[in-house]
């Protein structure tokens, strides 16, 4: 009896995915099953000639599967999804999914395109080559997903100087989860983030705790969000609203050359800055009641004709809704004359020390004369009296 030849296992699965093909509509979906069922069982041979890479996408985007074969053979090359349902058998579709679509086929490659790809599409896809034995390779595709919205929220709109407020920024569903940074206009601040997971999905919230200055009143929180999804930085910002009490200062703008004397006027006016504004100041005299001949508008305060009764410490008082302040001028009041007078001092000791260095110096010139003329006459008196003892 002669003895039957047994096709081997590819070449049976190669058989079916043929019979597949040309088969009527209603029997092709069993063969197509009969066909998946053989090369589960079917183990993978040495020699791998089949290779794939990994693709990595954004959401909505266009990934790109390439089964790739080394040395080809004319063998079948089938590409899978992760449920292992065929999605191109050589050039033929059987899954009706029309975001697949095939970029080339040939005898060393299957090359397909996938849409508008989605969370749902990540995981593994299957590349087989119907060869003795047949071979696998698989690719992960990964879905980025960028975060669907960035929110930054102050717990006071506007705060008070020296209050600590709690800023939160939440950057929502994204896959992976995003990293969050932190800042006060140009200076980087540190925060604490806690992630929270929910179906492969990844809400980040950061919070940080300021304590705010006057300084910072119109400076922008700005929360930045880092992603590979995300060309570039992703920001967000709050501006700060900071109260906060007056500041004082007091500018004399009468005398102009700053000498208070008698008989002359004095004009003081009160600068007050403050948040929110204060909207009115006052000035009092400490220890002391104000001079009746002192008039007050507003932030000024005018005296004439000064006398030394109008001696004393001048205050100008500002507050508003976070607090008070004050600034404080301490007036003296010279005689009428102390300007003349000073001015005739100095011109005397002025004149007086030119005096002085003259005669210093004629006294310096004296004494070098007297002096060569001591020397000079002490050689001539030594030589006359050696000549009388001779």
């Amino acid at each position: 009896m002669a003895s039957a030849v047994l096709p081997s296992g590819s070449q049976c699965a190669a058989a079916a995915a043929v019979a597949a093909v040309v088969a009527p509509p209603g029997l092709r979906l069993r063969l197509l099953l009969l066909l998946l069922s053989a090369a589960a069982l079917i183990p993978t041979g040495d020699g791998q000639n089949l290779f794939t890479k990994d693709v990595t996408v954004i959401e909505g985007e266009v990934a790109t599967i390439s089964c790739q074969v080394n040395k080809s053979d004319d063998s079948v090359i089938q590409l899978l999804n992760p449920n292992r349902q065929t999605i191109y058998f050589r050039d033929f579709r059987p899954l009706k999914d029309s975001r697949f679509q095939l970029l080339n086929f040939s005898s060393s490659e299957l090359k397909v395109s996938l849409t508008n790809v989605s969370i749902s599409d990540e995981g593994r896809y299957f590349c087989q080559l119907y060869t003795d034995p047949p071979q696998e390779s698989y690719t992960t595709i990964t879905v980025l997903v960028p975060p669907r919205n960035v929110m930054i929220d102050i717990q006071k709109d506007t705060a008070v100087e020296g209050e600590e407020i709690e800023v939160n920024c939440t950057a929502m569903a994204s896959k992976p989860a995003t990293t969050i940074r932190w800042f006060k206009g140009n200076k980087e601040l540190k925060g604490k983030a806690e992630v929270e997971e929910w179906s492969d999905m990844y809400t980040v919230t950061s919070q940080l705790m300021l304590k705010v200055r006057k300084e910072d009143d119109g400076v922008p929180v700005i929360c930045q969000v880092e992603h590979p999804a995300v060309t570039g930085n992703l920001q967000t910002q709050r501006y700060l609203e900071v109260q906060y009490k007056p500041q004082v200062h007091i500018q004399m703008t009468y005398p102009l050359q700053g000498l208070t004397r008698e008989g002359d006027a004095l004009k003081l006016t009160c600068e007050a800055i403050g948040k929110p504004q204060p909207m009115m100041v006052s000035w009092v005299r400490v220890d002391d009641e104000m001079p009746q001949h002192a008039v007050l508008s507003g932030p000024n305060l005018f005296i004439s004709n000064l006398n030394k009764t109008d001696n004393g410490t001048y205050r100008c008082e500002a507050s508003n809704i976070v607090g008070s302040a004050h600034s404080d001028y301490m007036l003296y009041v010279y005689d009428s004359r102390a300007g003349e007078e000073g001015a005739i001092r100095a011109v005397d000791h002025a004149v007086i020390g030119g005096v002085v260095a003259v005669v210093v110096f004629a006294m310096l010139c004296l004494l070098i004369i007297l002096g060569r003329y001591f020397a000079r006459h002490k050689g001539l008196f030594s030589l006359t009296s050696s000549r009388r003892i001779k």
